[in-house]
């Protein structure tokens, strides 16, 4: 395919989005909890931001209806998804309130911890910051699990997994 140059605008937004798909990203589910139960949302928008102090940010879209329950938490979780965890990142992507076919584990301070994820960071929130149709959300990172496993990858529209090197 020849290289292309495009200036992202209105006209371009398809263009602009299937380049930023070449890039793969691990697949996370954050969650909190609200004064109605838990809520979680999928999102791909995640990295980290700093070691000292332990900083991690992600974006929720502003559209998003799980947008402003987020930017006001003030403890949340990221979960970083194992390979085998495709239905769960689609079923929170599609509801964040619906917790009942799901294993999870309430915190100490009631946020939702999902099981079987391959990374788990517990997270207070630091700041928000309104850029452009997201929000900029860094979380100070209070604690962390990890176990062994292949985490779950999305690019170009579609989700995957690593293969074994021979």
């Amino acid at each position: 395919m020849p290289e292309t140059t495009i200036t992202p605008g209105p006209e371009t937004l398809r263009a602009y989005r299937d380049a930023l798909g070449c890039f793969a990203t691990g697949v996370t589910v954050i969650t909190t909890l609200t004064e109605n139960g838990p809520l979680a949302i999928t999102a791909n928008s995640f990295t980290s931001v700093s070691m000292d102090p332990p900083l991690l940010l992600w974006c929720p879209a502003r559209s998003s209806l799980r947008h402003d329950a987020f930017v006001s938490a003030q403890r949340f979780s990221i979960h970083v998804m194992a390979q085998d965890q495709l239905d769960l990142a689609i079923h929170f992507a599609r509801s964040g309130d619906d917790f009942a076919p799901v294993d999870w584990q309430a915190a100490e301070d009631g946020t939702p911890h999902l099981d079987g994820v391959i990374a788990r960071f517990d997270c207070a929130a630091h700041s928000a910051h309104h850029a452009g149709d997201h929000t900029i959300i860094l979380g100070q990172v209070t604690g962390f699990t990890r176990q062994a496993g292949k985490g779950l990858v999305f690019k170009q529209g579609l989700y995957g997994g690593f293969l074994e090197q021979s």
